[in-house]
Order: C-alpha cells, then structure tokens, then sequence
C-alpha cells in the first residue's frame, strides 16, 4: 500500500515520536508499504518553524535528507493537485492540509492521518 503522511504524523515517524500511534507504527514499519511525502509538508514545516511553532522545530533540509535516505518517495505538488483542492468540500480551511488531500484524491495514495477534521473527506484517508 502507498501511504501519503500528513505532515503531523511525518515529523512523528521521524522523530520516533511517543505520540505516533502503534497501528501507524506498525503500517509505517511493514516494508510492503511505500512510504511518500508531500513538498507541501516540507513548505508547511518551513512557514510553521519561521513563525516559531514549537511542533515545527524541525530544520526541513535535514528532514528531507533524511525521509530521502531513509526510502521515502517525495511527491511533488502540481498543477492537477493545486486545481483539484477547488473541487473540495470546505470542511477544512488548512492549505497545507487541503493539498494533501488532494494529492491523496489524484495520485490514489492512501493519507494517514491523526486529524479527526481531515478524516471526514471523501477518498483514501486512514485515521490512525
């Protein structure tokens, strides 16, 4: 299965983080799944740290670098997936969230997700 991380659960996985669920663990953990990562992730945790988030303290070159060698796949953001957050039903304000929805819509990749709100879409999204 391909797994799209939304960005809260990328920096939990990344940081081996106490608050990434097991059954994520363990889904994150199997090698039959293909681990991706949005630019959009990368972009939300450089704006996010810039405004001194402490959730977003990660320096986003080294986590690149790191997802990268660590076998994720990164997913670009382009013109299909910033057209079709048009067609979304406004359930979620969050640009950066609502992209990776989209990216999950069109490309079909699975978004694993903590958040309750971006649950409620229509499409491959998996709580965890």
């Amino acid at each position: 299965m391909n797994l799209l991380l939304d960005t809260h659960v990328l920096l939990w996985a990344a940081d081996a983080s106490p608050r990434l669920p097991a059954d994520a663990r363990a889904l994150i953990e199997d090698p039959e799944n293909e681990l991706v990562f949005s630019a959009a992730s990368l972009w939300e945790v450089a704006i996010k740290r810039g405004l001194g988030r402490d959730e977003f303290s990660a320096d986003p070159r080294l986590l690149r670098r790191g997802l990268l060698e660590n076998g994720y796949v990164e997913l670009s953001v382009t013109g299909a997936h910033a057209a079709a957050v048009d067609l979304l039903p406004p359930i979620h304000k969050d640009p950066f969230d609502r992209i990776l929805i989209a990216q999950a819509q069109i490309e079909g990749i699975t978004l694993l997700t903590a958040d309750e709100v971006i649950a409620r879409y229509p499409g491959p999204i998996r709580m965890i």
